[in-house]
């Protein structure tokens, strides 16, 4: 069994497992009941003396970081955009490239715009939009109760006033909007990388033999719940930017364009909707 009396023997033995050293700081700052923020705080006790509980709980901690869980499911939390946000196994866990997705619709959204998010999971996308936009009226959908109920518990926490409701992309939705935004699963059911997510749940990962079932759903519906000149703005896989494009392009989008994430890839393309 792996012994770690102090600070520094826990987290040599983490880095020795493989775990990255922010992530095992992180990790042992949760088990001690410390804020993410007190990282200097470790390095200046090195030779602090976990308690029997903190040893017990960290050693389960780090079997599971080990065995491929994500960090945000352990802690219970991440940041995305600035945002604390609660998670657990019931929601994907936020993305830094998603922030590519926000940056974007903040660029384009007009004053008191009415935008949605589809598959909102945690609600990252849509509370990072009303947080840096407190005049823009935010609905956020997912097909998932048990995903709605952590992006309310969220919402709730943070202050920020969203719309929820429950459903599949725009089906039954009779309300039209400036901007939709989306997330959504672009993962070919195929795909080896999966088996990296097992503990993520399937459903908000994977869409079919190209990964582009649910894309080529939400943009089949759009055209019918936008205004003249709305924007649909999606998400997709590292090597689907050129297939998300024309899809746009085929129901009649314009000014179809695609976004870069920071490591240079192609990850978010859209386009805007003028009624014809």
């Amino acid at each position: 069994m792996d012994v770690a009396h102090t600070v520094g023997q826990a987290l040599h033995s983490a880095i020795a497992q493989g775990v990255v050293r922010l992530e095992a700081q992180l990790l042992l700052l949760h088990v001690m009941g410390r804020n993410a923020d007190e990282r200097a705080w470790l390095l200046a006790h090195d030779d602090t003396r976990l308690s029997s509980a903190e040893q017990q709980h960290w050693r389960e901690a780090l079997a599971r970081r080990v065995g491929g869980e994500p960090l945000p499911y352990i802690t219970g939390w991440t940041s995305f955009y600035g945002l604390d946000l609660q998670v657990d196994a019931r929601v994907l866990c936020p993305r830094a490239d998603t922030e590519t997705l926000v940056d974007w619709a903040l660029e384009l959204l007009p004053v008191a715009a009415r935008a949605t998010d589809l598959g909102t999971g945690s609600g990252a996308i849509a509370l990072a939009l009303k947080q840096q936009r407190p005049d823009v009226h935010m609905h956020a959908r997912d097909i998932s109760v048990d995903a709605l109920a952590v992006a309310q518990t969220n919402a709730q926490r943070l202050g920020l006033e969203i719309a929820f409701s429950q459903g599949s992309w725009l089906q039954g939705t009779t309300e039209t909007f400036d901007a939709i935004v989306s997330n959504p699963p672009y993962i070919a059911n195929a795909d080896p990388h999966l088996a990296a997510l097992r503990h993520e749940p399937l459903q908000a990962l994977s869409s079919g033999a190209q990964g582009l079932d649910d894309l080529r759903a939400i943009i089949a519906q759009a055209p019918a719940r936008l205004k003249p000149g709305g924007w649909l703005l999606l998400e997709h896989g590292y090597d689907q930017a050129a297939a998300v494009r024309q899809l746009l392009q085929v129901n009649g989008f314009v000014d179809v364009q695609s976004r870069q994430d920071l490591a240079g890839i192609e990850r978010c393309s859209g386009g805007r909707w003028l009624d014809p």
